[in-house]
């Protein structure tokens, strides 16, 4: 691991944390992570703790929550005058965002299925141009979601 005799370098970091080096200048850039001190030559160094918390940010983006989500759960998490309810709050409409696009996901499916049971009745191995498909995707009364 690439390490400067005070941290981290920012591959190491990234390293340790399963993030890219763009996505720690970016996280920095927007200011979801504290700018990181300097050397001389301007190399970044970070701290161990940074691995913690790109780490809990990388987890936050890989369950879908917004940039402006991960903003407030990483500061809910190093706040000692809040308890959970606001983190489970937010927890919960991100689950229940989840459910509906689920459910929106599974009506997709649902048209895509037609659309190639139709095909595979009606026109498969015929010309391209006369799929039903095509057809159906191009029919405005036809909506699937």
């Amino acid at each position: 691991m690439n390490t400067h005799p005070r941290g981290l370098t920012i591959g190491a970091l990234a390293s340790a944390s399963g993030v890219s080096t763009p996505t720690i200048r970016y996280y920095e850039e927007i200011g979801l992570l504290p700018s990181a001190h300097r050397t001389a030559s301007g190399q970044r160094v970070y701290d161990q703790s940074d691995i913690a918390r790109i780490t809990f940010m990388k987890r936050c983006r890989d369950f879908g929550f917004s940039i402006e989500q991960v903003r407030v759960l990483a500061g809910l998490s190093v706040s000692s005058d809040k308890d959970c309810t606001e983190v489970r709050d937010i927890a919960r409409a991100h689950l229940q965002d989840l459910r509906e696009r689920l459910e929106e996901l599974r009506a997709l499916e649902r048209s895509m299925s037609n659309f190639v049971e139709a095909c595979d009745t009606v026109c498969a191995g015929g010309v391209g141009v006369d799929c039903v498909i095509f057809k159906d995707l191009s029919d405005p009364n036809n909506t699937c979601c």
